[in-house]
């Protein structure tokens, strides 16, 4: 049994929706600290949310993709999308509903980049009154906030989720093992299908190679294990890496940072 599967597991704590059914001004932000185990089931709103964390790491999903990110990171979820938002650990977790009239990214989930400058910039809004001046400094500030998320770099670090169910087989087993090592042609025996077969259909339904999809998963694996405070070289080998030293240098290539740096 890996160690991953001897991580006990947080029990589940139920996050409340929202339940307003407009935006009083183009943004509104919901400030929360989660318990480790948070969980908000699979909902949509009819306006746009960032899904950021000051402290810890958020977990979104939807029918068609996996998504995490760490401080550095956050996840625009379009108006309309279901979605559930989990954190494995405790966050400070910082909502941003937003007016799609005001601002658009295009109708597809997205992992951005959050610099020194946006941080401070949601922080500062979370101070605003609800009912804020937006003819006012208040108003302006918000201006400034979404011109910055409108440029904020997006990164490539969602999961893609495929349909066919023999892939879907194969995803949710490495899923449960992200270090689970097997060849495309032993998974190939396992779910009735040519190796070759399976690389064609996975870039088809996923936009990855299988490579490329095995080392997103695993490294969004390792930011949940880190944050639980695993040990590098451990979480290395949980995740199929050889040698932490290659583990470290797949993370700083992915996050722009080592294990230690950000979670250190």
């Amino acid at each position: 049994m890996s160690r991953s599967r001897q991580n006990r597991q947080p029990p589940v704590v139920e996050r409340a929706i929202p339940a307003f059914e407009r935006l009083p001004r183009p943004l509104l932000l919901r400030a929360e600290s989660l318990p480790a185990g948070s969980l908000a089931r699979s909902h949509a709103h009819p306006w746009i949310q960032l899904s950021y964390a000051l402290s810890g790491v958020l977990q979104v999903r939807t029918s068609e993709a996996r998504f995490v990110a760490p401080p550095q990171r956050a996840i625009w979820i379009p108006a309309g999308v279901e979605h559930e938002v989990r954190t494995s650990e405790r966050a400070e977790m910082r909502s941003l509903y937003l007016d799609p009239a005001a601002i658009s990214r295009g109708e597809r989930c997205l992992v951005l980049t959050i610099s020194p400058l946006l941080r401070e910039l949601i922080v500062a809004v979370g101070e605003l009154a609800v009912e804020y001046d937006e003819a006012g400094p208040a108003g302006r500030l918000v201006a400034v906030l979404f011109d910055r998320l409108a440029a904020a770099d997006e990164v490539a670090f969602d999961l893609p989720l495929p349909r066919d169910r023999r892939l879907v087989l194969l995803c949710d087993a490495l899923q449960a093992e992200p270090g689970d090592a097997r060849s495309l042609e032993e998974w190939g025996r396992r779910i009735g299908l040519a190796g070759r077969s399976i690389a064609r259909l996975f870039r088809r339904e996923t936009g990855l190679s299988f490579a490329e999809w095995r080392l997103r998963l695993r490294l969004m694996r390792a930011l949940a294990l880190l944050e639980g405070g695993q040990a590098v070289t451990s979480v290395a080998l949980d995740c199929g890496y050889a040698s932490s030293s290659a583990f470290i240098v797949a993370f700083r290539r992915q996050f722009g940072d080592t294990p230690g740096a950000m979670f250190g």
